[in-house]
């Protein structure tokens, strides 16, 4: 189809109307540019991803969606505009610093997860609590500056806004204040860091236990071990005692072990033989507190206890330890040939003749 044959075919569709004529254009130009845009971008980004500079690919993976919508709001803005609809100045205008923001956040998002990505890949695994932080308080920065620049194109006083915010302000705090609290609270955590994202915390002042997936400006989610989640209020953690399990040195074997009154002569070889298991056992922790001790002259038995640390913090791989240290430790009292004590009780029966005697 020639040129001529086009523009009489668009004349015809808009009844020789050339207001029409000039919108059709603009609209047409705009999935033209778009097109246009969305090839060009996609050979470019397949062209970085060969590079190994993180900006490119993250600047080009965070325009191409709102340059799309950057190029068909001035589109439909400039139509609207032609056909006489005085508020597309303002929608453009509007639109423009929505799709800017929106394009800033992005950018800031998949930094983010770039950088936590080859931190893992490099064996450099980055502080996924402080990576947060920083992404959260550089989106919100982002989006005060983009209300106040929307606030004034739109014809508001910033410097009245911002005074009526220093009067005002005391009013918003008492409204806020649990609001305020719970930020305080994350800035807290931010700072003195008593768990990150994938601790496993406990709270004994509070019914809270569980793995830490997510630390929010409001609330911290922990997904407990039923795999339920659980939304604290980062307030909370300023009152409370939290307890850091994952960020234990070693774990503790502490048991007490009972072996039968009629193997006492037979009880300090085998605690100075457990004693000695323990000493050459690989899983071990030998620079911690080992103590093999006869502790009790219980009501049923011979007590004695075992208190050393394992090497690994594992939950699971330490109950194999655990396990195992607990069969050697039986192992070595029935080869004594004693046995382990259990609850006991001996009743004492007159003799009928002593009894018939007294009567």
């Amino acid at each position: 189809m020639k040129t001529e044959q086009i523009i009489k075919f668009i004349e015809d569709l808009t009844g020789g109307n050339s207001l029409t004529l000039y919108v059709f254009a603009i609209v047409f130009a705009a999935l033209l540019l778009d097109f246009v845009q969305k090839r060009v971008l996609l050979k470019l980004q397949k062209r970085l991803e060969q590079t190994r500079t993180l900006w490119d690919d993250v600047a080009i993976e965070s325009v191409q969606r709102p340059i799309s919508f950057l190029i068909w709001l001035l589109g439909i803005s400039l139509a609207a505009e032609l056909i006489g609809l005085k508020a597309a100045i303002i929608v453009r205008e509007v639109g423009f610093i929505l799709i800017v923001t929106w394009a800033l956040i992005r950018f800031i998002g998949q930094v983010d997860k770039k950088i936590i990505h080859e931190g893992e890949v490099n064996g450099k695994p980055i502080d996924r609590t402080t990576a947060d932080a920083v992404t959260q308080l550089l989106k919100v920065s982002v989006i005060i500056t983009a209300g106040l620049v929307l606030l004034e194109s739109l014809g508001f006083d910033i410097s009245a806004i911002l005074a009526f915010g220093g009067i005002g302000g005391v009013a918003v705090g008492f409204a806020s204040k649990d609001l305020l609290a719970n930020f305080f609270g994350a800035v807290m955590i931010y700072l003195d860091r008593p768990f990150s994202i994938g601790d496993w915390i406990r709270s004994p002042d509070k019914q809270i236990e569980g793995t830490v997936e997510r630390i929010g400006w409001r609330l911290t989610v922990i997904r407990t071990f039923d795999k339920r989640p659980l939304y604290v209020p980062n307030s909370v953690f300023a009152s409370i005692a939290v307890e850091n399990p994952s960020r234990m040195t070693n774990r503790r074997i502490y048991e007490t072990i009972g072996v039968r009154y009629d193997d006492a002569d037979k009880l300090p070889v085998i605690v100075a033989d457990v004693e000695k298991m323990l000493k050459s056992h690989p899983e071990i922790d030998q620079d911690q507190t080992l103590m093999v001790n006869f502790n009790e002259f219980a009501a049923s038995s011979l007590d004695f206890f075992v208190y050393t640390f394992t090497k690994t913090t594992n939950w699971q791989y330490f109950h194999q330890v655990k396990q195992d240290v607990l069969f050697k430790i039986n192992g070595i009292i029935t080869g004594h040939g004693a046995e382990i004590a259990f609850p006991t009780s001996t009743v004492h029966l007159p003799d009928p003749l002593v009894v018939e005697q007294h009567t």
